[in-house]
């Protein structure tokens, strides 16, 4: 049967085509059901489709990796090789520091004057990063004390104590007051590997308080190889 005039025009306007576009596929530059595929620099090659009066993407991969641009939801979630995530890590104790330097303890509550103390080392179990440091004093004296931080190592099979970073916080204290420490701020790259033995020290210009309590947590960002 011969198709008509009518017929020819309607599939001119209901064929699904495959356009490359060199900008974003939008909404209403599209025909519904018309498929689109898009590549950006850096990115992964994006496979649109309109329908239903929406604007679908989905993203295809060359190499294995893949990427969401907002949230992944899943039932469950099971790694088999390796994955990365961020971990916090409480370092409260109440001590009166002076200008000794001090060491942090490790989930426990107990400082002490090395990283030799059980309380006050961390024996890391894979690679991490210190993403963050808070540190909260409870009474502060001398809000004019300089507080100088440090993250030490000692390697496997060593016990030499050598340092990895370290920052001074120079900006005026305050009592109950929160100071943050930022990846950024540290004088080298605050990474470690697994195996090291580290330690988080304090040491203070002047003495900023008497004994006081200290509310510490450091927040790090960890390499997980199963």
């Amino acid at each position: 049967m011969a198709l008509t005039d009518r017929d020819m025009r309607k599939l001119a306007n209901t064929k699904q085509s495959s356009i490359e576009f060199q900008g974003k596929p939008s909404i209403h530059g599209m025909l519904d059901g018309q498929v689109a595929i898009e590549k950006q620099s850096n990115s992964q090659l994006a496979l649109y489709r309109k329908k239903y009066g929406k604007l679908w993407k989905s993203y295809m991969s060359s190499n294995g990796d893949q990427y969401v641009d907002k949230t992944l939801s899943a039932n469950t979630l099971k790694y088999t090789n390796k994955f990365i995530d961020y971990r916090f890590i409480a370092h409260n104790f109440t001590a009166d520091i002076g200008t000794t330097e001090t060491y942090l303890p490790w989930y426990g509550i107990s400082d002490a004057a090395n990283m030799n103390a059980v309380s006050t080392a961390f024996l890391v179990p894979f690679k991490m990063t210190l993403h963050k440091l808070f540190v909260r004093p409870e009474t502060i004296s001398d809000t004019s004390a300089e507080l100088a931080f440090a993250l030490d190592k000692q390697d496997d099979g060593d016990t030499t104590v050598d340092s990895i970073a370290t920052f001074t916080y120079d900006t005026t204290l305050a009592s109950n007051t929160s100071l943050t420490v930022n990846r950024s701020d540290w004088s080298a790259n605050p990474s470690v590997e697994a195996g090291d033995k580290i330690g988080l020290s304090i040491d203070a210009s002047t003495d900023p308080s008497g004994n006081i309590d200290w509310y510490v947590t450091s927040v790090w960002r960890v390499e997980i190889v199963i």
